[in-house]
């Protein structure tokens, strides 16, 4: 399986990828501690309890790299040869222990390089969705995606 060279990207286009994953108390634990991260927003139910969400939140970059690998099979597997950088990062709604989420990608836009024959930059944008289809977050993402090898382009 592989993802799209940059030739194969429709401005426009959207995907609504089929994979889902159902968060967890581990997910979020792990993560956390493995990136030091001490808030205790993530780690500490009885902090939680007197915050907004009443629980612990999960944490927001483990969101953001889930949500942006949700399209790696379908769009990038193997195409990619790097990300450029993130334009926008939102998070409309929390995620908990529990939620299941699930992501829809569309192609924003898409130039071949200036610098490079062997690649284009596409931009993207990834949305996440729990189980209400309320949206967890919101990436716009720049990517540089190579090109089609000569090979596969002379079988098309």
């Amino acid at each position: 399986m592989r993802g799209l060279y940059f030739e194969e990207f429709e401005v426009g286009k959207e995907y609504k990828h089929s994979m889902t994953r159902t968060v967890t108390e581990m997910d979020n634990v792990m993560f956390t501690s493995l990136t030091m991260n001490i808030q205790p927003l993530h780690l500490d139910e009885e902090f939680c309890k007197g915050t907004i969400h009443g629980q612990r939140v999960f944490n927001s970059l483990f969101t953001v790299a889930l949500i942006g690998a949700f399209h790696v099979p379908e769009l990038t597997m193997g195409t990619t040869l790097g990300n450029l950088g993130y334009d926008e990062i939102r998070f409309p709604h929390p995620v908990f222990h529990g939620d299941t989420l699930r992501a829809e990608t569309t192609i924003l836009d898409k130039r071949e390089s200036k610098s490079r024959n062997d690649s284009g930059i596409v931009w993207f944008e990834h949305r996440g969705y729990n189980q209400r289809d309320e949206m967890v977050c919101l990436l716009k993402r720049v990517g540089l995606m190579a090109t089609m090898p000569a090979e596969l382009k002379e079988g098309a």
